[in-house]
């Protein structure tokens, strides 16, 4: 692994490191003021409408870049507040299960990531936690405890929808497929530093320097790098309900990103 500083000082200049993915009416601006901003203009529910980078396209899995220890650092803000912003928006790092650059055949997740997602999502994976917001979150199914509950999912999908069933059942497969979720308090609108120390055996998220999530065990690499703003939406339940759009949405959103960092090694204190 290799040490990242970017400042965003030099859009136009940025290294081979990162690959530029827009779709519809996405765009990624610089501003003249060393920040870069991930925006979406106009989106409609006829298409999706992406601006991301990330460092993962055209690689198998196997040879996405980071693993843990590291640290992750973002300096960010939104043009909105959670539940105004719309589709879903995010930076850490994936391994892109759902085939969304084309690239890649489909797979279990397996995500440790700051991410965000506006109504009419739910992605209900955490008991304690809602289906959508501003989140520091975690996701590893593609490990020995899921595979080994799989089977009985016929019988439990349908039991979970009965509301003290859910309760008593669902803990059993959060941890089966590692979910660790904390929504954040933080201003979506304000500028915050983001932390995030993903270990070995256990991570640490942070906002302006306060734990927001600590959780173990942590997600297995490798994983690509993403940030990414998209007028996509994703329902994901338990209880069997899945669906998935774009999202319309008059005028710009963006996301803003200062700086990041990435720095390998043993995150403090682990």
């Amino acid at each position: 692994m290799t040490t990242i500083r970017e400042d965003f000082s030099s859009f136009g200049d940025l290294g081979e490191h990162w690959t530029r993915y827009v779709l519809g009416t996405g765009t990624l601006e610089p501003t003249g003021e060393d920040t870069l901003r991930f925006a979406n203009t106009d989106t409609t529910r006829r298409q999706m409408t992406n601006a991301q980078l990330d460092d993962y396209q055209g690689l198998p899995r196997r040879r996405y870049l980071w693993r843990p220890p590291l640290t992750m650092t973002v300096r960010a803000r939104f043009s909105h507040p959670a539940g105004e912003l719309s589709g879903t928006a995010g930076f850490g790092f994936w391994n892109d299960p759902f085939m969304m650059t084309g690239r890649t055949w489909p797979t279990l997740p397996r995500a440790i990531w700051f991410f965000y997602a506006s109504p009419p999502s739910d992605i209900a994976l955490d008991l304690h936690v809602p289906g959508r917001g501003w989140k520091a979150a975690t996701i590893d199914a593609v490990r020995l405890p899921f595979f080994l509950l799989a089977p009985t999912a016929p019988l439990a999908v349908p039991l979970m929808r009965i509301r003290p069933l859910y309760r008593a059942l669902w803990p059993v497969g959060q941890r089966a497929i590692g979910v660790h979720e904390a929504l954040l308090g933080a201003d979506m609108t304000a500028w915050h530093t983001y932390l995030l120390e993903w270990g070995e055996r256990s991570a640490r998220f942070a906002v302006d320097g306060q734990t927001a999530l600590a959780c173990e065990p942590s997600p297995r690499g490798p994983l690509g790098l993403v940030i990414w703003l998209d007028n996509q939406y994703m329902v994901a339940t338990p209880w069997g309900a899945f669906r998935y759009g774009w999202l319309e949405a008059p005028g710009r959103q963006w996301m803003e990103v200062d700086a990041l960092s990435i720095e390998p090694g043993r995150p403090e204190g682990q």
